[in-house]
Protein backbone atom coordinates (compact mmCIF):
# COMPACT_ATOMS: atom_id res chain seq x y z
CA UNK A 1 0.00 0.00 0.00
CA UNK A 2 2.65 2.35 0.88
CA UNK A 3 2.06 2.55 4.51
CA UNK A 4 5.90 3.15 5.20
CA UNK A 5 6.87 5.52 2.68
CA UNK A 6 3.67 7.78 3.93
CA UNK A 7 4.41 7.21 7.85
CA UNK A 8 8.44 8.60 6.70
CA UNK A 9 6.37 11.20 4.96
CA UNK A 10 4.25 12.31 8.39
CA UNK A 11 8.06 11.99 10.36
CA UNK A 12 9.39 13.63 8.01
CA UNK A 13 7.52 16.85 8.94
CA UNK A 14 8.23 16.44 12.43
CA UNK A 15 5.75 14.09 13.58
CA UNK A 16 7.07 11.32 16.08
CA UNK A 17 6.61 8.17 14.55
CA UNK A 18 6.12 4.65 16.01
CA UNK A 19 6.85 1.90 13.56
CA UNK A 20 5.29 -1.71 14.05
CA UNK A 21 7.21 -3.42 11.74
CA UNK A 22 10.66 -1.85 12.99
CA UNK A 23 9.73 -3.20 16.27
CA UNK A 24 9.08 -6.69 15.16
CA UNK A 25 12.27 -6.70 13.49
CA UNK A 26 13.95 -5.23 16.56
CA UNK A 27 12.25 -8.14 18.29
CA UNK A 28 13.29 -10.79 15.70
CA UNK A 29 16.66 -10.08 15.13
CA UNK A 30 19.75 -11.73 17.32
CA UNK A 31 19.49 -11.31 20.73
CA UNK A 32 15.99 -9.50 20.52
CA UNK A 33 13.48 -10.85 22.77
CA UNK A 34 10.98 -11.98 20.63
CA UNK A 35 13.86 -14.16 18.88
CA UNK A 36 14.11 -16.19 22.07
CA UNK A 37 10.80 -16.34 22.66
CA UNK A 38 9.93 -17.96 19.54
CA UNK A 39 13.36 -20.03 19.38
CA UNK A 40 11.87 -22.13 22.55
CA UNK A 41 8.53 -22.86 20.59
CA UNK A 42 9.82 -23.06 17.18
CA UNK A 43 13.65 -23.44 16.86
CA UNK A 44 13.75 -24.66 13.31
CA UNK A 45 12.45 -20.88 11.87
CA UNK A 46 15.91 -19.50 14.14
CA UNK A 47 19.09 -18.85 11.83
CA UNK A 48 22.14 -17.51 13.19
CA UNK A 49 19.95 -16.25 16.56
CA UNK A 50 17.57 -14.55 14.23
CA UNK A 51 13.81 -15.53 12.91
CA UNK A 52 14.15 -16.36 9.23
CA UNK A 53 10.98 -15.14 8.28
CA UNK A 54 11.19 -17.54 5.26
CA UNK A 55 11.24 -20.00 7.38
CA UNK A 56 8.83 -18.73 9.69
CA UNK A 57 6.50 -18.42 6.59
CA UNK A 58 6.96 -22.18 5.01
CA UNK A 59 6.10 -23.15 9.17
CA UNK A 60 2.87 -21.14 8.76
CA UNK A 61 1.59 -22.66 5.84
CA UNK A 62 1.56 -25.96 7.14
CA UNK A 63 -0.32 -25.24 10.39
CA UNK A 64 -1.67 -21.20 10.23
CA UNK A 65 -2.71 -21.54 13.76
CA UNK A 66 1.25 -21.32 14.38
CA UNK A 67 0.65 -17.59 13.16
CA UNK A 68 -1.48 -17.20 16.16
CA UNK A 69 0.55 -18.42 18.50
CA UNK A 70 3.76 -16.35 17.61
CA UNK A 71 1.43 -13.51 17.77
CA UNK A 72 0.44 -14.60 21.26
CA UNK A 73 4.30 -14.28 22.21
CA UNK A 74 4.86 -11.34 20.10
CA UNK A 75 2.57 -8.86 20.15
CA UNK A 76 2.79 -8.39 24.14
CA UNK A 77 6.40 -7.00 23.56
CA UNK A 78 5.36 -4.74 20.81
CA UNK A 79 2.14 -3.53 22.69
CA UNK A 80 4.81 -2.47 25.69
CA UNK A 81 6.95 -1.02 22.94
CA UNK A 82 4.20 1.01 21.78
CA UNK A 83 3.11 2.17 25.51
CA UNK A 84 6.66 3.32 26.46
CA UNK A 85 6.34 5.48 22.77
CA UNK A 86 3.14 6.85 23.80
CA UNK A 87 4.39 7.20 27.38
CA UNK A 88 7.41 9.32 26.36
CA UNK A 89 6.19 11.44 23.83
CA UNK A 90 5.02 14.75 24.58
CA UNK A 91 4.18 16.00 21.02
CA UNK A 92 0.32 16.90 20.41
CA UNK A 93 0.73 14.85 17.01
CA UNK A 94 1.88 11.21 17.07
CA UNK A 95 1.80 8.72 14.44
CA UNK A 96 1.34 4.90 14.97
CA UNK A 97 2.35 3.06 12.46
CA UNK A 98 0.39 -0.28 12.76
CA UNK A 99 -0.11 -2.99 9.86
CA UNK A 100 -2.92 -4.96 11.78
CA UNK A 101 -4.49 -1.77 13.58
CA UNK A 102 -8.39 -2.62 12.93
CA UNK A 103 -7.31 -6.02 13.33
CA UNK A 104 -5.84 -6.00 16.73
CA UNK A 105 -8.00 -3.58 18.12
CA UNK A 106 -5.38 -1.31 18.65
CA UNK A 107 -7.57 1.67 16.51
CA UNK A 108 -9.06 2.39 19.97
CA UNK A 109 -6.06 4.12 21.22
CA UNK A 110 -6.28 6.63 18.31
CA UNK A 111 -8.17 9.79 18.49
CA UNK A 112 -7.96 9.80 14.04
CA UNK A 113 -7.04 7.32 11.48
CA UNK A 114 -5.08 7.47 8.33
CA UNK A 115 -5.50 4.78 5.79
CA UNK A 116 -3.16 3.87 3.23
CA UNK A 117 -4.98 2.96 -0.27
CA UNK A 118 -4.04 2.05 -3.25
CA UNK A 119 -6.25 -0.64 -5.96
CA UNK A 120 -6.08 -4.21 -5.30
CA UNK A 121 -3.63 -4.83 -7.96
CA UNK A 122 -0.90 -2.29 -7.29
CA UNK A 123 -0.66 -3.76 -3.84
CA UNK A 124 -0.75 -7.28 -5.24
CA UNK A 125 2.34 -5.94 -7.36
CA UNK A 126 4.47 -4.08 -4.98
CA UNK A 127 4.30 -6.55 -2.62
CA UNK A 128 5.07 -9.66 -5.20
CA UNK A 129 7.58 -7.34 -6.94
CA UNK A 130 9.76 -7.12 -3.50
CA UNK A 131 10.29 -10.95 -3.98
CA UNK A 132 9.85 -11.46 -0.07
CA UNK A 133 6.96 -13.70 -0.51
CA UNK A 134 4.33 -15.89 -3.59
CA UNK A 135 1.53 -15.21 -4.28
CA UNK A 136 0.38 -17.68 -2.18
CA UNK A 137 1.69 -16.23 1.19
CA UNK A 138 0.19 -12.86 0.21
CA UNK A 139 -2.99 -14.53 -0.32
CA UNK A 140 -2.83 -15.70 3.10
CA UNK A 141 -1.76 -12.54 4.33
CA UNK A 142 -4.84 -10.74 3.08
CA UNK A 143 -7.05 -13.14 4.29
CA UNK A 144 -5.80 -12.28 7.83
CA UNK A 145 -6.78 -8.79 7.15
CA UNK A 146 -9.35 -6.43 7.16
CA UNK A 147 -10.71 -5.37 3.58
CA UNK A 148 -8.97 -2.40 2.52
CA UNK A 149 -12.69 -1.20 1.48
CA UNK A 150 -13.53 -1.51 5.30
CA UNK A 151 -10.60 -0.20 6.48
CA UNK A 152 -11.16 2.97 4.43
CA UNK A 153 -14.73 3.09 5.56
CA UNK A 154 -13.49 3.41 9.34
CA UNK A 155 -10.58 5.86 8.85
CA UNK A 156 -10.94 9.14 9.14
CA UNK A 157 -8.56 9.98 6.01
CA UNK A 158 -7.70 8.08 2.92
CA UNK A 159 -4.15 8.88 1.48
CA UNK A 160 -3.87 7.53 -2.15
CA UNK A 161 -0.76 5.96 -2.92
CA UNK A 162 -0.62 5.52 -6.37
CA UNK A 163 2.51 8.26 -6.63
CA UNK A 164 4.31 9.78 -4.25
CA UNK A 165 3.80 13.02 -5.08
CA UNK A 166 -0.14 12.44 -4.58
CA UNK A 167 0.83 11.06 -0.91
CA UNK A 168 2.84 13.91 0.21
CA UNK A 169 0.16 16.63 -0.81
CA UNK A 170 -2.39 14.68 1.05
CA UNK A 171 -0.15 13.93 4.16
CA UNK A 172 0.37 18.23 4.11
CA UNK A 173 -3.08 18.78 4.10
CA UNK A 174 -4.02 16.42 6.91
CA UNK A 175 -1.72 17.78 9.24
CA UNK A 176 -3.06 21.44 7.94
CA UNK A 177 -6.75 20.06 9.19
CA UNK A 178 -5.19 19.45 12.37
CA UNK A 179 -2.98 22.22 13.13
CA UNK A 180 -6.29 24.01 12.68
CA UNK A 181 -8.35 21.65 14.84
CA UNK A 182 -5.77 21.95 17.75
CA UNK A 183 -5.60 25.88 17.29
CA UNK A 184 -9.09 25.99 17.64
CA UNK A 185 -9.29 23.44 20.57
Amino acid sequence: MGKSKTAQMFADHGVPTWDADAVVRELYAAGGVGAKLIAQHYPDVIKDGTVSRDKLRELIKVNTNILDHIQSLVHPLVAADRAAFLTRSTAKVILLDIPLLFEMGTDVLCDAIAVVSVPADVQKSRVLARNEMTEADFNLLLARQLPDEQKRRKARWVISTLTLDVAQSQVKDILADIDKELANA
